[in-house]
């Protein structure tokens, strides 16, 4: 396998098994990156360089959008701004990666790599700003709305399969697809009832 294509290119399709072995490449590098975290802050806490260290880390939505909104920076502590740091470093490679495999995931369902957007990019910054917009009606519909819209996305990647013709995005990426069955005497095998 090209893992070159495989990890980083948003040309073609890939199944939903290399959908799912991507996800694990994906949660490996999280855990290759939280790991160097945890061994930098040892090292620099050690040093004497660093008084408080972060109480948790972990990747996901929020951190994303954390990491792009100005709050995040202003009241973070020196071990904060050391994991605020490695974010920056592990998460372009894992966001590349979770984007380029989603977006051929998305084309072997026939749809737009655009479908990240109400899919991934509508949720999460839902999430982040949620604390700032406040409770009120048309607010909770927005949240159901987006929530059903995440719900979709994931039955879309993980669950349901590609199309098993060529379509607009390259050919079905589990090769030919047989059309119609075989009958039992074509296949070399009878059903036992002649």
């Amino acid at each position: 396998m090209d893992w070159n294509w495989y990890l980083f290119s948003f040309r073609g399709r890939i199944n939903r098994a290399k959908y799912w072995l991507a996800m694990l490449v994906c949660a490996g590098w999280m855990v290759f990156t939280i790991w160097m975290l945890v061994l930098v802050i040892e090292l620099l806490s050690r040093a004497g360089l660093l008084a408080e260290q972060p109480k948790y880390f972990h990747f996901g939505v929020e951190e994303v959008f954390t990491l792009l909104d100005p709050a995040t920076y202003r009241m973070a502590s020196r071990g904060e701004l050391v994991a605020i740091i490695g974010y920056l470093i592990g998460l372009p490679i894992l966001l590349w990666i979770y984007f380029a495999t989603s977006i051929k995931r998305l084309h072997d369902r026939d749809r737009s790599g655009w479908w990240m957007v109400p899919f991934f990019v509508l949720p999460g910054l839902l999430s982040q700003f949620s604390d700032r917009v406040g409770a009120y009606d048309p607010y909770l519909l927005v949240t159901w709305v987006f929530s059903l819209l995440y719900l979709w996305g994931g039955i879309e990647m993980y669950i349901l399969k590609g199309t098993r013709w060529p379509n607009r995005f390259g050919p079905n990426p589990l090769g030919k697809q047989q059309s119609r069955s075989r009958s039992a005497h074509a296949s070399g095998r009878g059903t036992g009832w002649t």
